[in-house]
Parts: C-alpha cells; sequence; structure tokens
C-alpha cells in the first residue's frame, strides 16, 4: 500500500517537473544565466568585442564619481514626484465616476485601458507630434485661445514634466481597473449606514472610499513607482536624453553605457547598484504608505 502510493506520489512529481520544464528553462536561459552573467561583469571591463579583462571594484569606484549618472537619477526622481501623485488621483476620480450607474460605462472603461495596450513607441512618436512647437495640436489650441506656445519638450525645465504627462495619460488605464476592482470590493451597506446619517458625498468618499482603498493605493504607488524607475522608451524616442540631459534617465543611461559607448561591465554595475536603489524606495515607500 505503502509503495503504491510512493510509486504514485513519484510519478506525479515526474508530471508536474515535465509541466514546468518550459517555465523552468526559460527562467533558466532569460533570467538566471543574465542575472549571473552581468553579476560576473560588474568586476571586469568588456566591451563586446574584446576579451574580458579583471578590474576587481573599479567600475564602483567610477559609478560613485560619475556626476553624470547622479544627474540621471534626479532626473528620474523628478520624473516620479510628478508623475505618481499624476497617476494616482486621475486613476482615483477616473475609476469613481465609472463606478457609477452612468451611460456607455463599458465603452468609457475600455476607451481608457486602450492606451495601456498599444506600443509605447507608437504612444511617444503620437505625442511628439502633438508636443512640435510650431505645429503641435497643443500649441495650436493655445494660440488659438491667445496663449504663448510651450516649449514642451524643447525646453529643459518643460521636457520632464511633458513626459511625465505622457507616460500618466498612457498608464493611467491600468491603475483605473485596480482601483475600479477595490471600488467595487467595498460593500455597498457602508453607503448606506452613511447615507442614513446624513452623510454627504465627500464625507463617504473622505471615510469611506478612501481608508478602503488602502490596501488598493498600496499596490498602486509601489507599481507606479517601480514603472517610473524604468523610464526608458519615452527619452530614448522622443527626446533622446535631451535638452541638455534634462531627460535622462536612469535607464537610459545606462544602456547608453552598454550598447553606445560598449562600457558592459560598468553598466551591469549601474544596474545593480539601481536595482538596489529601487528596493530600498519601493520598501520606505510601502512602510510609508501602510502606516498611514
Amino acid at each position: 500500500m505503502i509503495n503504491s502510493v510512493i510509486r504514485r506520489i513519484k510519478k506525479s512529481d515526474k508530471i508536474g517537473y515535465l509541466m514546468s520544464l518550459p517555465y523552468l528553462i526559460s527562467f533558466a536561459l532569460f533570467i538566471a544565466f543574465p542575472l549571473g552573467f552581468s553579476f560576473i561583469l560588474i568586476f571586469h571591463k568588456w566591451n563586446i568585442i574584446t576579451p574580458m579583462r579583471w578590474v576587481g571594484l573599479k567600475n564602483f569606484y567610477r559609478l560613485f564619481h560619475d556626476v553624470e549618472f547622479l544627474r540621471a537619477i534626479y532626473n528620474t526622481l523628478i520624473f516620479l514626484v510628478i508623475h505618481i501623485p499624476l497617476q494616482i488621483v486621475f486613476a482615483l476620480l477616473i475609476a469613481v465616476l465609472l463606478n457609477q450607474k452612468i451611460k456607455l460605462r463599458g465603452f468609457f472603461r475600455a476607451v481608457y485601458f486602450m492606451p495601456v495596450i498599444v506600443s509605447g513607441v507608437v504612444i511617444t512618436i503620437l505625442w511628439q507630434q502633438l508636443y512640435s512647437y510650431e505645429t503641435g495640436l497643443l500649441n495650436l489650441m493655445l494660440t488659438s485661445i491667445g496663449l504663448p506656445r510651450i516649449p514642451w519638450i524643447n525646453d529643459p525645465s518643460w521636457a520632464m514634466p511633458s513626459i511625465a504627462i505622457m507616460a500618466t495619460w498612457k498608464n493611467v488605464g491600468l491603475y483605473i481597473v485596480l482601483f475600479l476592482v477595490g471600488l467595487q470590493n467595498i460593500p455597498a451597506y457602508l453607503y448606506e449606514s452613511a447615507e442614513l446619517d446624513g452623510a454627504s458625498a465627500w464625507q463617504k468618499f473622505r471615510y469611506i472610499t478612501v481608508p478602503a482603498l488602502n490596501s488598493t493605493m498600496v499596490l498602486v504607488v509601489i507599481l507606479s513607482t517601480i514603472g517610473g524607475f524604468s523610464l526608458f522608451i519615452e527619452p530614448f524616442v522622443m527626446t533622446g536624453g535631451g535638452p541638455m540631459n534634462s531627460t535622462l534617465s536612469a535607464m537610459l543611461y545606462i544602456y547608453n553605457q552598454a550598447f553606445y559607448f560598449g562600457h558592459m561591465g560598468y553598466a551591469a554595475t549601474l544596474g545593480f547598484f539601481f536595482a538596489f536603489i529601487i528596493f530600498v524606495v519601493v520598501l520606505i515607500q510601502k512602510r510609508i504608505v501602510e502606516n498611514k
């Protein structure tokens, strides 16, 4: 009897391992191996063409004296400061509106989510045309009501906020969906009790909706932060990091070091260091949001 059970368990294990094999192979090829190889690169100088040369901790020494990398991190933080509040406020407000019994609710939900599934390159090229100083639709609208043109992506002080606005427009649909799920999990009797007590719409939102969405808020803040730190396609396609490095994000800087200058070892060092920064920031952010 026991032997039969053991044989059955072993057979089910084999089937389980067999079913997991495609994932295990892809994990080994596309995650474990690149990660291990990148870690080895940290201690080497390599430009893909010539053999790797051991340099010890020189890449770390260079990292802590790299002013341009600090500028890239600063730009990324500026982007996050603009992007995350915009993302949360718009996503929450639109989700609350789309949670009401309005006409064409399904249509509007689909419209808001559509930019999420469109290629980031396509969205960026589209917004590049909208931001054009001479022929862009946004500036044409401003001049039509007597306002001056804005150098959206041509001026260092405007470039990163412009990219943050575009990124918010593209990604807000995803967070609307998350907030909608959270809103639909709030028990209706809470609102009914509040109405019986004479609570206003703002009081219901402030004292029922917002506290009930706390766990969703944590998820949205963390996802927005990780997504914001990964800023790459928008500045790469739209501005190339300019003007005057004002939109040079950390990910774009790492990419340039690896594939433009051929500093693979240094790029790997930057990548690990930047991943550590993201981990620390997300951890702190999670503690702060959860304790509120």
